[in-house]
């Protein structure tokens, strides 16, 4: 029985390292694809994907969504590693994505979510809120959102972190970066676009996530944490925290 146990465990090890290297391969491939731009490149060394999506445990299998995708950075890598075996939503500020990255070939399959509510700027310094809603799509492995968090009021990310609750099945996974402020600091207009860590991960776990883990990939010694993170000076040098929870 211990020698039947024993060689279970070592098959389980070697498929798992077997998928880590496809998934690593899959990623890699995406990069290196001509429908990224110079402007992408660019972006590699301080991203840091392979790493990122390694940390929030990505399998080319999954069902992921990813919140605000912007100009499709990450949706330009998600999209062609989950193309064969998993699914790809994108979901909040999906306008980019619909109109010149969707109908490029290979990314059709890219399912596009609308939340049926309005993203209001009521909040200081133009940060939105969003009222209660829900993304009509259940049994997610993984929800993404980079550097987004500071687009909303506390009650927004209230909403949309209680929709990505609903919409992950049990063990489902969310994956949170974004620009560091300095604990406690009042929001100025340098630091509006900063969220405070300790904030983040007490409205994440009021959704009722629980924090797995967190990340220094994207550490950086040198931002003084008191700049808009546009600045010359900061823009590509921000210290970003990375943070996985999970849906219990």
């Amino acid at each position: 029985m211990r020698l039947i146990i024993a060689s279970l465990l070592i098959l389980s090890g070697a498929c798992a390292f077997a998928q880590d290297n496809d998934v690593e391969s899959k990623i890699k491939a995406a990069m290196e694809a001509d429908i990224r731009t110079e402007a992408d490149v660019a972006r590699d060394r301080n991203r840091k994907a392979p790493q990122t999506l390694a940390f929030f445990q990505l399998r080319d299998d999954m069902r992921v969504m990813e919140l605000l995708p912007g100009g499709g950075w990450y949706t330009k890598i998600l999209a062609p590693v989950l193309r064969d075996n998993g699914e790809l939503y994108v979901a909040i500020g999906i306008d980019n994505v619909r109109m010149n990255l969707q109908p490029e070939p290979g990314f059709d399959h890219i399912e596009m979510v609308e939340i049926g509510v309005e993203l209001e700027r009521t909040g200081p310094f133009g940060t939105r809120d969003v009222a209660p809603f829900d993304f009509d799509v259940q049994d997610l492995d993984l929800v993404v959102t980079f550097r987004n968090m500071h687009n909303f009021t506390p009650a927004g990310r209230a909403n949309v972190n209680a929709a990505v609750f609903e919409s992950l099945g049990s063990g489902g996974l969310y994956g949170v970066i974004d620009h560091s402020v300095r604990h406690m600091e009042p929001m100025t207009n340098e630091n509006r676009r900063r969220t405070d860590v300790v904030d983040i991960i007490l409205e994440v776990q009021a959704a009722g996530f629980e924090l797995v883990d967190s990340s220094d990939l994207h550490y950086r010694p040198d931002d003084e944490l008191r700049y808009e993170v546009g600045r010359k000076s900061v823009t590509g040098n921000t210290d970003r925290y990375t943070l996985l929870f999970r849906k219990p």
